[in-house]
């Protein structure tokens, strides 16, 4: 019996994406509710870079997969930058990028004066776009052998020193204002999520605040009162108008802005002799997480409480203190020295006794 092979199609999900020739212009193809990649692929069409359809396409695919606008944008204004950059070094067509196209792009971008942590965020977005492209046979797979990184200078978290927090409540008097830094302070909460928060959102009996959806992970979570966070924010809420939805709004605003937010926390930072610091509203969050940990919160339930992906997000917001640091040392040396690391109750035989502390310090002291 003879047996023939049939050669098997393609499934339509692996199929290259190939524009037609004919397609109409960019921006031509949305439909009114999609104004914003209207708008920015206007601007592509503009500057006229090769691969608009492509990126037309590649946008689409990350708003069905429910990205932010702001990240949206991101993606845009990257693909953007790069196309502009391919164009000026003579190519005409994204099948005929190269590694050592991203090289010089690069080097370009840290030789324009780009910071490290910008570069690396636009060379991330631009191999989620180039894998999209290899993934449809547009782009050859060698691009994305041996990826390019960025090393990025690890800053410490930038929390408040303890008396700095205390000076800095001292100096807000204003009911409504001094309900929101706390709030902030004490469930490192963003600041986008509490502008969000309606009075629906408040439990306060509960002592909790509902985030339905977070600012940046689209996941839900409850941020936990602190007993002079839930004093505040309930005097906040007797003297504040029932008739507005959101726990926090403005004068003759439905809601409250980030913009004045951050000029009123500048306000008191100058007030408390603080502005030469260089603290931001998002310190308020950092402080949060690093007094957390310090007072003994395991990392696990830290990274919940701040909405984060993963746990090094969570470590690379906090820090154990000097006298956190130094406690731990004594409490692990006094378990080693009593030699119940291993389960023995006894020091080792071998070692010497510890020297009383007049002998450790010498005649000369």
């Amino acid at each position: 019996m003879t047996v023939t092979q049939v050669p098997q199609e393609k499934s339509q999900d692996h199929l290259p994406f190939r524009p037609p020739g004919n397609q109409p212009s960019v921006a031509g193809s949305f439909s009114p509710r999609d104004g914003h990649i209207e708008k920015w692929l206007r601007q592509l069409e503009g500057k006229d870079l090769f691969g608009g359809p492509y990126l037309q396409e590649y946008l689409y695919d990350r708003k069905r997969r429910n990205c932010r606008p702001t990240t949206l944008r991101g993606y845009f204004t990257t693909l953007m930058v790069f196309l502009s950059y391919l164009k000026e070094r003579g190519r005409t067509s994204l099948d005929s990028i190269t590694r050592e196209d991203l090289s010089s792009f690069i080097e370009s971008q840290q030789d324009g004066g780009r910071r490290p942590t910008t570069v690396s965020t636009r060379l991330r977005l631009l191999y989620a776009f180039l894998g999209y492209l290899v993934d449809r046979e547009v782009v050859p797979p060698e691009v994305l052998k041996r990826k390019l990184r960025v090393k990025v200078p690890e800053a410490l978290p930038r929390a408040m020193d303890p008396e700095d927090v205390r000076e800095l409540l001292a100096v807000i008097t204003q009911c409504r204002d001094r309900a929101l830094i706390l709030v902030l302070l004490r469930t490192g909460m963003r600041i986008g999520e509490l502008l969000a928060t309606r009075m629906s959102d408040v439990n306060l009996r509960e002592r909790q605040i509902l985030i339905m959806e977070a600012q940046k992970t689209r996941v839900g979570r409850v941020a936990y009162l602190s007993e002079d966070a839930c004093r505040a924010l309930a005097e906040w809420v007797n003297l504040r108008d029932p008739a507005k939805e959101r726990l926090f709004y403005g004068q003759g605003r439905l809601s409250l802005g980030y913009t004045a937010v951050r000029m009123r926390f500048a306000q008191y930072l100058e007030e408390a002799g603080l502005a030469h610091k260089g603290y931001s509203l998002h310190c308020l969050r950092h402080t949060c997480a690093t007094e957390l940990l310090n007072a003994g919160m395991r990392l696990e339930c830290l990274q919940q409480l701040l909405g984060h992906r993963s746990i090094e997000m969570t470590r690379r917001y906090a820090r154990l203190t000097d006298n956190t640091r130094r406690e731990e040392y004594f409490r692990a040396m006094a378990i080693i020295e009593k030699g119940e690391v291993y389960g023995h109750h006894q020091r080792h035989p071998e070692l010497p006794p510890v020297p009383e502390e007049k002998e450790l310090l010498g005649p000369y002291h």
